[in-house]
């Protein structure tokens, strides 16, 4: 049983930045370096959207064009941790961002419905 609780969502100006956080548990250290860790968010009245995402085992990662030289998704596997930093913040940044995992593909495109855990999520306010 996996669970990812999220972190670090706030509200700031435009051009300002964050560091989102995803702490998973239920993995095992094996199992956690084969799986998928993705970034989704999502406005109000839009659909969701895959941001970024990271294999942990091996490193590889993917972002969405949209934040692609500002956003970077790293990760701690020793504390089985995920992180999204995002830097230069837009308005149209402003979102509820959920952590999700368990998925058999990880990138460059994300499919919402082939992941199998998700996070709460954590608020990002991006005022112009």
């Amino acid at each position: 049983q996996v669970q990812l609780v999220e972190s670090g969502g706030d509200s700031v100006q435009a051009g300002g930045s964050l560091r989102l956080a995803c702490v998973a548990s239920g993995y095992t250290a094996s199992s956690y370096s084969r799986d998928c860790v993705a970034w989704f968010r999502q406005a109000p009245g839009k659909e969701r959207e895959g941001v970024a995402s990271i294999y942990p085992g091996g490193g590889a990662t993917y972002y969405a064009d949209s934040v692609k030289g500002r956003f970077t998704i790293s990760q701690d596997r020793a504390k089985t941790t995920v992180y999204l930093q995002m830097n230069s913040l837009k308005p149209e940044d402003t979102g509820m961002y959920v952590c999700a995992a368990q998925s058999p593909r990880c990138g460059p495109f994300w499919y919402p419905d082939e992941f199998n855990s998700w996070g709460q999520g954590t608020q990002v306010t991006v005022s112009s």
